[in-house]
């Protein structure tokens, strides 16, 4: 088999993806460590409850939002239960599987760390960019996430925010 390989235009657009790659989550997780004592992942998966009904979740529904390994989620949220910021319970519809619920203190936590949060976002990514390479990143974003996450998987966490075509008319 021939490989494909990347021509220069290819190359540069991958290498420079790739540094964003890279640095990003380090800058993201450096401001919420700095601010709100906690990791990018935590405050992720806090977010994700925040915006559940209740504020509830089931563990497989929890780890399929934030693309984690039930493992992984598990030991995330026993640290975040450690602090009281969220807590395990018996699923009612299902005496198998198990919940994660928001504490009051979680939702605080959340709260307080949400604006440092949308100004990192905002400082290092957005605010770099047209409103035209806003469009254009969230079209780049659907074209690859559509190779990625070929049976939209995770589709409900990344489209939770698109506006209907008709400007929500």
């Amino acid at each position: 088999m021939d490989t494909r390989w990347l021509d220069d235009t290819e190359l540069a657009a991958w290498v420079r993806l790739a540094a964003v790659l890279e640095l990003l989550p380090g800058v993201l997780d450096s401001q919420l460590r700095r601010d709100a004592e906690l990791t990018h992942f935590e405050y992720y998966v806090l977010a994700m409850l925040s915006e559940a009904p209740r504020r509830t979740l089931r563990m497989t529904a929890l780890a399929l939002q934030t693309n984690a390994t039930l493992p992984r989620l598990s030991h995330v949220v026993r640290r975040l239960e450690d602090r009281g910021l969220v807590e395990r319970l018996p699923c009612p519809e299902d005496a198998r599987a198990t919940n994660a619920r928001l504490t009051p203190a979680g939702w605080d936590k959340v709260r307080e760390a949400a604006p440092g949060h949308a100004a990192t976002v905002r400082q290092h990514v957005m605010d770099a960019l047209t409103p035209e390479q806003v469009a254009q990143l969230t079209a780049i974003g659907d074209a690859v996430l559509h190779r990625l996450d070929p049976h939209g998987r995770m589709a409900a966490t990344y489209h939770r925010y698109d506006r209907p075509a008709d400007g929500g008319r």
